[in-house]
């Protein structure tokens, strides 16, 4: 099994980063549990990724309509589509996640690659069975959450079956409980890796 692991734990804390900690009890969980497996992990923070201009997505859709999805361009949306399960992990800013996720979904998002279309409605072309996506935020979880709901429509457009989140949050409505609540989401990833 190949999971691949996108990368978005930006955060001013550093190595202390509560989404990095779901991320790693996820992962220290999928590799205890899932023998032989490979983690392949997109770096955002270390990667240039620029947002697409009219340029980028005409020269794009010209290399996509020839069928030449093997250019460099379409790197990303090729490693996202080929693997077996999907870790995305980013803490929740603004309502939603940070913009360098953004740019990677632009990214991702290709016609004829990692979904298609037809008089049925669109449908998902990639191989993976379950996507997860992590979250951490100082303020209570709502329902409504951009990021999580944003991943979940994703998932359903590239054909995912499964998705699954965990948001540990209110985490600087009450800093003393602040450890406890990440402990608790920690336990959750940690069952949701051991579940893949």
């Amino acid at each position: 099994m190949r999971l691949l692991f996108v990368d978005s734990c930006i955060s001013q804390r550093g190595d202390q980063s509560r989404t990095r900690a779901l991320a790693n009890a996820f992962l220290e969980t999928f590799l205890e549990t899932h023998p032989g497996a490979q983690v392949e992990r997109v770096a955002l923070e270390q990667m240039n990724l620029q947002p697409f201009d009219e340029r980028m997505l005409n020269e794009r859709a010209a290399l996509a309509k020839a069928g030449d999805f093997r250019a460099p361009v379409f790197d990303l949306a090729r490693q996202f589509r080929e693997a077996d399960a999907v870790l995305v992990a980013a803490p929740f800013w603004d309502l939603s996640f940070p913009a360098m996720l953004r740019i990677y979904i632009e990214h991702i998002s290709v016609v004829g690659l990692t979904y298609h279309y037809d008089a049925e409605g669109c449908h998902g072309d990639c191989r993976a069975a379950t996507l997860t996506y992590l979250t951490s935020g100082g303020d209570a979880e709502q329902a409504e959450s951009l990021g999580i709901l944003h991943w979940k429509q994703l998932s359903s457009m590239f054909g995912i079956p499964r998705f699954d989140d965990v948001f540990a949050s209110g985490l600087d409505l009450d800093p003393g409980k602040a450890e406890e609540l990440v402990a608790a989401a920690c336990r959750r990833a940690s069952r949701l890796a051991e579940a893949l």
